[in-house]
């Protein structure tokens, strides 16, 4: 599910001209925005995988996306705003070829006049005193709001949004004076105790003095998000309407500013210096998308993806409100140097708000590679291998004929090689969270467990299907497998699980589906496309990104939008979160092409068998039914989003959510699960990696996953109808 899908998965094509075609007007010299739209509506028509052409029916669809980017939450645009605005939904298409933005030009005028208006609004409000104990609830999921209809019920609504606000910042001060954020922060400060604890601890305030400074809060950030919206360049604005445009093709398919392309271009780079997290900008908020395996953030495992960034720190300075903020502008204060702090106040999918700091660092490489561990359960006598891949890497800049250029399949070649002079009696393949990667080693990790045969079928827009094989019959491991996935499994990993699956290879385990995003893209240059006629043109034009391909399964079902579903399905913790293709907007659909015929591994199991005892064991596991509890709780919590407007139930829901982590916590170490270290001499390692090797075998001990797929493993061997074959 990656943001920017790595190198492997982009390709460079060369398709002709995109400046023009029949039915476009000749390009005027200087037209920006007339270059611009030619350029992306052909790109779309002719390289999109759907080849729909930018009409009426799309221009719809990208009105309705428009109006979104324009005003996230409903916030400032009323109902008449939006009739006012209608009369171009089904014009945004002829307004691409002509370059002309008239709904863009009025859109932001209309905009710049509300904003205009609760500013001075709220400036008055906050001058007022508030009442902490209302009666009134208020829809929290502006999704579930329906638009003022006039200016009065938008002042009222804001109302709601400034108490809200307020109330918060008023239990932040609590917390704080209380010392509750200090006990939930996983402050990393390194050598500086003694001065901390020099410093002089903070005069308590009065509960008069707390409503005064969380008004004060309030004031200050509202300040500082107007003036940061009246000032937005013609860039953004352009983005904001071209992307509207792309995102009616498919959810991946987006329009780069210039700037936008050196913030991928620096993502591409595994030298940056920053906390390693890819962000994007969804609903006015940021929305953290993926974890950089090794980066300082993957260490220090609490940002996750999906979390919310509502704050940003540096180091113990007032934190800024990144509300409504640009995603280029939030990642400039994110990112710093190595061994500076950020402090990220985080909203996580249950709900809760945490204090992440997190010390800046330059990615280690070494922990996004292949890991393996020898797994054993005491008091039995078998030993399991298990290898886990944080994502398919390659180094393309060496080339793939290159062997000395270091890829995830040779890593996973060398981890079966040591496990298996260890007499394992089955091995665990671990793809949970492996957002994908190189298709190529996708192809290859695959032929390293069957014998030659297809592993993928890709077709591209103009419905050519090119089928991706293991050309090798040499089997690097033939025992019992199990690939470990979940529902920030994607792209590549399903490739991978779902070549198991069909083939009867090895038995697919984890939380029901993985993330279901079957397609790839590629990343086009725009000033590679200027009309020779405009070549003294200057302006960078920025890039595209393009979905041009989709994969298919060798039995002919797409990976898109379902996804690979686990042979034994295990309860999700993430169960919760509408996270995955099938909850984006106008994503591809499933569907299926020609199956193939491939020869079926000879050995298979006794599914029914395993999944009886493995839902009994689960059913008695304390950590799995936290799990089910949890999911239950949250989900409840998700739909009920009318909540009291009062300092006393806010105050009571933040207690009640604190309590429900610490009760759904599965951290409990298993003391019977025995971790090994493969490949490596712990009396060569310093004391950092000695410390990090005791943190990852911590980790496998907590993990019911781990647990559960080594308890699956053993009832192949313990049943004597489990393991069909010979």
């Amino acid at each position: 599910m990656k943001f920017f899908i790595v190198s492997s998965l982009f390709f460079t094509l060369v398709h002709g001209p995109l400046w023009a075609t029949s039915s476009s007007p000749p390009i005027k010299k200087h037209k920006r925005q007339l270059i611009l739209g030619n350029i992306i509506k052909n790109g779309l028509e002719t390289l999109h995988f759907s080849r729909n052409p930018l009409d009426d029916r799309l221009s719809l669809i990208a009105f309705k996306q428009y109006v979104e980017a324009l005003d996230f939450g409903k916030r400032f645009l009323i109902q008449s705003d939006i009739a006012y605005l209608k009369k171009y939904e089904k014009r945004i298409d002829d307004q691409v070829i002509s370059g002309n933005f008239e709904i863009m030009k009025e859109g932001e005028a209309k905009l710049k006049m509300r904003i205009r208006q609760v500013r001075d609004y709220v400036k008055k409000r906050l001058q007022k005193p508030f009442r902490f104990e209302r009666k009134t609830k208020f829809q929290f999921d502006a999704e579930k709001r329906s638009r003022p209809k006039d200016i009065k019920e938008l002042y009222r609504v804001w109302d709601d949004v400034l108490l809200v606000d307020i109330l918060n910042n008023r239990l932040d001060l609590e917390e704080e004076q209380n010392g509750v954020k200090d006990k939930n922060s996983t402050s990393k400060k390194k050598g500086k105790g003694k001065k901390k604890s020099k410093k002089k601890k903070k005069k308590k305030l009065s509960a008069a003095q707390m409503d005064k400074e969380a008004v004060k809060r309030a004031k200050k950030k509202y300040t500082r998000l107007f003036k940061r919206m009246l000032r937005e360049s013609d860039n953004e604005r352009l983005a904001k309407l071209l992307n509207a445009v792309t995102r009616a093709y498919d959810p991946h398919t987006q329009y780069l500013s210039p700037l936008e392309k050196e913030d991928f271009d620096i993502s591409m780079s595994g030298s940056l210096e920053g906390i390693g997290a890819l962000l994007t900008e969804e609903g006015g908020h940021i929305k953290v998308v993926e974890i950089i395996p090794g980066s300082a953030s993957w260490q220090g495992k609490k940002l996750k993806a999906e979390d919310i960034i509502l704050k940003v720190a540096q180091g113990s300075k007032e934190p800024v409100d990144i509300v409504g903020m640009r995603v280029q502008e939030a990642v400039q204060l994110i990112r710093g140097k190595k061994g500076t702090e950020v402090r990220l106040t985080v909203k996580h999918g249950d709900g809760t708000t945490e204090v992440i700091s997190i010390v800046r660092d330059v990615v280690v490489i070494e922990e996004s590679y292949v890991k393996s561990s020898v797994l054993k359960q005491k008091g039995k006598a078998r030993v399991f291998g298990y290898i886990q891949v944080p994502t398919f890497y390659r180094d393309f800049k060496k080339g793939l004929m290159d062997k000395t250029a270091r890829n995830c399949t040779d890593d996973v070649m060398n981890a079966v090689k040591r496990l298996k002079k260890l007499n394992v009696s089955g091995m665990i393949l671990d793809l949970r969270n492996n957002g994908g990667g190189s298709l190529e080693d996708a192809r290859l990790m695959s032929g390293l467990f069957i014998e030659k045969g297809p592993i993928v079928q890709v077709k591209n827009y103009e419905g050519k299907i090119d089928i991706l094989k293991d050309r090798d019959s040499k089997v690097a491991y033939d025992g019992p497998l199990i690939v470990l996935v979940n529902k920030f499994s994607a792209s590549a990993s399903e490739i991978l699980a779902s070549a198991m699956q069909d083939y009867g290879r090895a038995l697919v385990v984890g939380g029901g589906e993985t993330h279901g995003k079957g397609t790839v893209q590629t990343l086009l240059d725009l000033d590679n496309y200027i009309n020779p006629k405009n070549l003294h043109f200057n302006s960078p034009l920025g890039s595209i990104k393009l979905t041009i391909q989709k994969f298919y399964r060798i039995t002919g079902g797409s990976t898109q939008f379902k996804g690979v579903s686990a042979d034994i399905a295990l309860p999700d913790p993430f169960a919760y979160i509408k996270s995955g293709e099938k909850y984006n907007d106008f994503s591809l659909p499933w569907d299926e092409v020609k199956a193939l015929k491939f020869k079926k591994w000879p050995k298979s199991f006794d599914l029914k068998a395993l999944k009886k005892k493995s839902f009994k064991r689960v059913a008695k596991s304390k950590k799995f039914q936290n799990i089910v509890k949890s999911i239950r709780t949250l989900t409840d919590r998700r739909e009920n989003t009318m909540l009291s407007l009062s300092l006393k139930a806010m105050r009571k829901r933040r207690e009640e959510r604190r309590k429900e982590v610490d009760r759904f916590k599965f951290d409990e170490l298993n003391k019977d699960i025995v971790v090994t270290h493969v490949g490596l001499d712990q009396k060569l390692l310093n004391k950092d990696q000695k410390k990090r090797k005791e943190e990852w075998a911590e980790g496998l001990k907590k993990d019911p996953y781990i647990e559960e797929t080594l308890n699956i493993l053993e009832n192949l061997f313990v049943s004597s109808t489990a393991l069909k074959g010979s």
